[in-house]
C-alpha cells in the first residue's frame, strides 16, 4: 500500500478549539481506517509545520480523498507528498543505468 507524508498547520478555527484536538485526531484516523487506510505516525512539531503524519492509503485517488476532507472540516491546511519506501528508491536509482 502506497504511503504519504502529510505536513500540516493548524487554521486559526482549528487553534480555537485545540482542546478538541485529540476527537479530532481519532476522527481523521477513523475516517482514513474507513477507506481502508491506517495511519503509521502522527507527530505534533515545532517549526513551519504544526504536525507531521505518515499513512498508508489503497491508492492515490483515496490520499486526495483523505486530505479533502481533512480540509473541509477547516481545521488544518495540509501539505502531501508520496512517499517511496527505500526498496523502491533503490529500484528507481537502479532503472536508470
Amino acid at each position: 500500500m502506497p504511503t504519504y507524508v502529510m505536513l500540516a498547520n493548524w487554521t486559526d478555527q482549528g487553534l480555537k478549539a485545540i482542546g478538541d484536538g485529540s476527537r479530532r485526531v481519532d476522527g481523521a484516523r477513523k475516517i482514513l481506517e474507513d477507506m481502508g487506510g491506517h495511519f503509521q505516525e502522527l507527530y505534533m512539531t515545532m517549526g513551519q509545520f504544526d504536525l507531521v503524519g505518515i499513512y498508508d492509503a489503497p491508492d492515490d485517488a483515496v490520499a486526495a480523498r483523505f486530505i479533502l476532507m481533512l480540509g473541509q472540516l477547516g481545521n488544518i491546511r495540509t501539505t502531501s507528498m508520496k512517499a517511496f519506501p527505500e526498496a523502491a528508491f533503490r529500484q528507481i536509482v537502479n532503472s536508470l543505468h
